[in-house]
């Protein structure tokens, strides 16, 4: 008795979408490369607005000790 109400309810596609159609709708789910910039402290490749691994610096600050500066 649910099952039929929820029928009713839901949307279904009147005609199928062409191959052209579906194609102009997944032109812009291309996949982008990650932005990738320099830490301006060690030179090391780090990701834009992100905290670098090799140094532990974040806009010109010390975020994190890493285990090398720790002994």
């Amino acid at each position: 008795m649910f099952v039929d109400a929820m029928e009713d309810i839901m949307a279904l596609p009147k005609r199928r979408h062409s191959h052209s159609r579906t194609r102009m709708r997944r032109a812009h789910d291309a996949l982008t490369k990650p932005s990738v910039g320099q830490c301006p402290e060690c030179g090391e490749a780090k990701m834009r607005h992100q905290l670098c691994g090799g140094c532990g610096m974040y806009k010109g600050r010390s975020v994190i000790r890493l285990e090398e500066e720790i002994s």
